[in-house]
């Protein structure tokens, strides 16, 4: 992945996690953030990569 490439998809999940946070638990901002990017470079679009994410979220928790 390129710099551009990468840039774009981080001002992505900053949105996307911004989004999240208003309403989520606390949490680790680096634990979403990981789980949306990883599922966005498998070809998840973005609600889906979300709700990995935020899935993920709630396991690292428990």
């Amino acid at each position: 992945m390129d710099v551009t490439t990468l840039a774009e998809l981080l001002r992505e999940t900053e949105g996307r996690h911004g989004e999240y946070e208003a309403t989520a638990p606390e949490h680790r901002w680096s634990d979403w953030y990981a789980a949306y990017i990883v599922a966005r470079q498998a070809g998840r679009a973005p609600d889906e990569a979300f709700s990995d994410a935020s899935r993920h979220v709630a396991a690292v928790r428990q």
